[in-house]
């Protein structure tokens, strides 16, 4: 079962302090994030070794990144989310022909899934269009979609915490993403 997300008021208190360069703010954030951020990890690289070295880079480029972080765009553990998924992909990329992958077909699973996932994560950064194209989807779809690309969960944990079928779940985002393609296509 998932474990709640943290206050995002707390959690952006800890990225203004992470700015001013205060490594105790570093340590409180860890604590408090660090678990959701290496199960997002670790359904991407599929590695538990390599999901914590990678949990590793993601700290150190949230505490230098820090200053970037802006409320007005995007919650912090959606912030934190885009960079945990990026540093995952750019680590797959990394050692895509390394044994740590049974073959090139996860990188390119994950490549492929990514990519529809990066775009809508960056485009959520960039611009309140996005803001305003998800209100526009059923609630239904905006709550997976939300919480399965910002906030990590997989079909099948959706499925549990939602109370509904699998195949519902994926409908309702396979529909939702359609929609939202549709919505932002003016801006892309």
């Amino acid at each position: 079962m998932k474990s709640e997300t943290p206050d995002p008021t707390h959690l952006q208190k800890l990225l203004t302090r992470c700015q001013q360069q205060e490594p105790k703010a570093l340590k409180v954030l860890y604590k408090a994030t660090s678990s959701h951020l290496f199960a997002v990890l670790l359904r991407i690289l599929r590695n538990e070794s390599h999901a914590e070295d990678c949990l590793q880079q993601v700290y150190l480029k949230i505490w230098n990144s820090a200053g970037q972080y802006n409320p007005e765009i995007a919650r912090p553990m959606t912030w934190m989310n885009t960079i945990a998924r990026n540093q995952a992909l750019d680590w797959l990329r990394r050692h895509k022909n390394d044994q740590f992958n049974d073959s090139d077909e996860v990188l390119v699973q994950q490549a492929d899934h990514a990519s529809q996932t990066d775009h809508l994560a960056q485009q959520w950064q960039d611009s309140g269009h996005v803001h305003r194209c998800l209100k526009e989807l059923k609630e239904a779809q905006r709550q997976c979609i939300e919480l399965a690309y910002f906030e990590g969960y997989s079909h099948q944990e959706l499925s549990e915490r939602l109370d509904q079928p699998l195949g519902t779940v994926k409908t309702w985002i396979r529909r939702g993403l359609e929609r939202l393609k549709t919505c932002l296509s003016p801006i892309m």
